[in-house]
């Protein structure tokens, strides 16, 4: 046998499906598949005639905010107005608190004015009398003949001068006034309101009390006072009482609700010390 001759296999060949039976297969299962789809559906199907709007959003959207922007408007152009209108009241209302803050001082103004003309007036009142009564007393005491009281006046008389004059001839036109505690005048009077008062009247300021009015100056012994010391009564710095020396052993002072205010010999109500500012 050549050694090129063919053996023959023993393997089985493969069959493989015809292509035109797979081909009928495929075919077969599509048109299946539409046939199912066909039955399923509407046996009519109606075609489509009109077409559905949507509505529009933005309409509304825009008609809102219009809106919404004219009562903005509204409420600032409101606000606005009441902001003016508060601003008209808070000037008028200040303008009458004004006019009327100015009308009362005017009337206090008028009424200081004419507390101090019938002040003024009735001190003038009072300085007469003090005048006529010391004019009727010179008289009289002229009239005895008696040459040491004519001395002694002549001396008083010569050593009150200047500011000490003043302050006499203010404290004696106060007599006869009342005595009222806390007096200042100008009707009325407590011992260190009138002793106050009369050395204002020269431009000199003491303190309100009589406890300080008694250490207010140069202490000066009973021997030795001149017209327009200060006079006290108690101790110096705890005085209970003050009135002013006016020469010839007498004194002026605001006493007590029952007497007044008097002129009196220190023999009357000795006092306790004095006080020198003049």
């Amino acid at each position: 046998m050549s050694l090129t001759a063919h053996i023959p296999s023993h393997r089985k060949p493969r069959r493989s499906a015809p292509k035109t039976a797979l081909r009928a297969g495929v075919a077969g299962g599509v048109l299946s598949t539409i046939a199912v789809a066909g039955a399923a559906g509407p046996a009519q199907a109606e075609p489509v005639t009109q077409t559905i709007e949507m509505p529009t959003i933005t309409a509304g959207f825009s008609t809102a905010v219009a809106a919404s922007a004219q009562a903005t408007q509204q409420v600032a152009q409101d606000l606005q107005t009441q902001a003016q209108e508060d601003a008209a009241a808070a000037t008028a209302a200040k303008t009458a608190k004004k006019a009327k803050a100015e009308a009362v001082r005017k009337a206090e103004a008028k009424k200081k004015a004419e507390a101090a003309a019938k002040a003024k007036a009735e001190a003038a009142e009072r300085a007469s009398r003090s005048t006529v009564r010391t004019t009727l007393s010179a008289t009289s005491g002229s009239s005895t003949g008696t040459a040491a009281s004519t001395s002694s006046s002549s001396s008083s008389t010569s050593s009150a001068t200047g500011s000490a004059a003043a302050v006499i001839a203010f404290a004696q036109a106060q007599v006869g006034d009342a005595y009222v505690p806390g007096g200042t005048g100008p009707n009325s009077w407590d011992c260190s309101g009138l002793v106050q008062a009369a050395f204002r009247s020269v431009n000199i300021d003491l303190p309100r009390v009589s406890q300080s009015q008694s250490t207010a100056g140069t202490q000066v012994s009973l021997s030795n006072l001149q017209p327009g010391d200060i006079l006290y009564w108690g101790g110096a710095g705890s005085a209970y009482h003050v009135g002013i020396y006016v020469g010839n052993g007498q004194f002026v002072g605001a006493q007590n609700s029952s007497t007044g205010v008097v002129q009196r010999p220190l023999s009357y109500d000795p006092p306790s010390g004095a006080v020198r500012v003049l």
